[in-house]
């Protein structure tokens, strides 16, 4: 059992408890003031003497009408129904006590709202409308038998009269309270649905943005630990191997390890810096223009050269930055698979600028001459990282051997805007 059914259970009690506790209340206390009131003095004798017949059979009634209130729950249309039949058996067993039949209407007023709050009012109307009947009748009978003799079609009609105003006040009334109430409540239920449907969302927009930028640190990180870290150890092998013959060019090999450690510690206190609250992270700003350092620092490691064939305008002009920190990132990639899968290879990285559309960069190695030694511990993480910011930026990234046995990454960037000609250009070619 859920543990709000014994609270509901509990104020049911407390409800048809106090419905006959103010019943009786009222019927007790409403005789005495009749009598003390000189302006009723024709009128004492429709009010029942406190425990005469009469008044009995009102008091049971009222008594039987609340015990009525506690299957409002499990049965409301049927506790309804029961609830406004009852004063008709009051109504045939006691016509004395039309004093006090309006007490009657109290007990039905409390079923209205409670089975109202509880029934859809598309499978309530029937009950609705056998209740005010009920409540009509109850009325007429005991208004009628109060009457005394006269013309009959003017009792019928004074009772039915009072019948249907009985009918509005225990049955209408309420019933517009209690939807109103029941719209209120309905409201409530849908703002907060809604707010609950927003949080979920927000949630789920912030978890979105999270695994982009943890998938986006992967990739720097990736492109950092590859670059970096696979020229050390590539440049170790090599000192280990020039130490003893060669000394003077370990010494050299022994700085440019030291100068890579430096810019790999560079690298990721600015990536750390970016996971951090306290301090603003200073992230380098990486170009197009900056793959020619990036070629010239490689060359340390491998024989690499690069072929620049300029347009008519600055290098790479129209390229967003976003796009052209891409470009880098894939030239960075590129040359450190190249590094550790074919060491011993030439490698060829060409920037073609000349279409004022796009912005063509290649990058090729040829078979390497002594295979590499082990496997990359990346598995496929560069190649992805690379195809992940290609279509970041809409750039267009194709990979795949070569007829020679190499390797071949070729990277197509969109311009934003097509670059009006602001001077003439030969297109000759710059090799570095």
């Amino acid at each position: 059992m859920a543990p709000a059914e014994p609270r509901e259970r509990r104020l049911d009690v407390l409800v048809a408890v106090g419905t006959a506790v103010l019943a009786i209340g009222l019927l007790l206390g409403l005789p005495p003031l009749d009598a003390a009131d000189p302006d009723s003095a024709g009128l004492g004798a429709s009010v029942p003497a406190p425990f005469g017949t009469a008044w009995s059979v009102l008091a049971a009634g009222l008594l039987a009408q609340s015990a009525a209130l506690l299957a409002a729950r499990r049965a409301p249309r049927t506790s309804l129904l029961t609830i406004a039949a009852l004063p008709v058996v009051v109504a045939a067993l006691a016509p004395g006590s039309s004093g006090l039949f309006g007490l009657t209407a109290l007990p039905v007023v409390v079923a209205v709202v409670l089975v109202t709050l509880r029934v859809p009012l598309a499978r309530l109307w029937p009950t609705l409308i056998g209740a005010a009947a009920l409540v009509v009748v109850g009325q007429s009978v005991v208004v009628f038998v109060a009457e005394g003799p006269g013309p009959l079609a003017q009792g019928l009609a004074a009772s039915a009269g009072q019948g249907a105003l009985q009918a509005v006040g225990a049955v209408g009334f309420p019933l517009l309270v209690a939807l109103l109430v029941r719209s209120r409540r309905e409201v409530r239920a849908a703002r907060n649905a809604e707010a609950s449907a927003v949080g979920r969302e927000r949630d789920a927009l912030v978890d979105a943005a999270v695994s982009r930028e943890r998938a986006a640190m992967a990739r720097e990180l990736h492109d950092i630990a590859a670059h970096h870290l696979s020229g050390i150890a590539l440049m170790s092998a090599v000192i280990d191997r020039q130490i003893d013959t060669e000394p003077e060019r370990a010494h050299e090999g022994v700085r440019q390890v030291r100068e890579q450690s430096t810019a790999v510690l560079d690298d990721l206190r600015r990536l750390v810096g970016l996971l951090r609250d306290d301090t603003p992270a200073e992230q380098a700003v990486e170009t197009v223009a900056g793959i020619l350092d990036l070629v010239e620092r490689a060359r340390y490691r491998s024989d690499v050269r690069i072929d620049v064939l300029p347009g008519a305008r600055p290098l790479a002009d129209g390229v967003g930055p976003l796009a052209q920190l891409a470009a880098y990132r894939t030239v960075q990639e590129a040359l450190a698979n190249a590094a550790m899968h074919a060491p011993s290879a030439p490698c060829t990285v060409v920037v073609d600028d000349r279409d004022p559309s796009r912005v063509v960069i290649r990058v090729e190695n040829a078979r390497a001459v002594v295979p590499a030694v082990g496997s990359s511990p990346s598995g496929g993480n560069g190649l992805r990282g690379m195809r992940e910011r290609a279509d970041l930026v809409g750039a267009s990234l194709q990979t795949g051997p070569t007829a020679t046995g190499g390797w071949l990454v070729t990277l197509t960037l969109g311009r934003e805007a097509p670059p009006a000609p602001d001077g003439a250009s030969d297109g000759a070619e710059v090799v570095a």
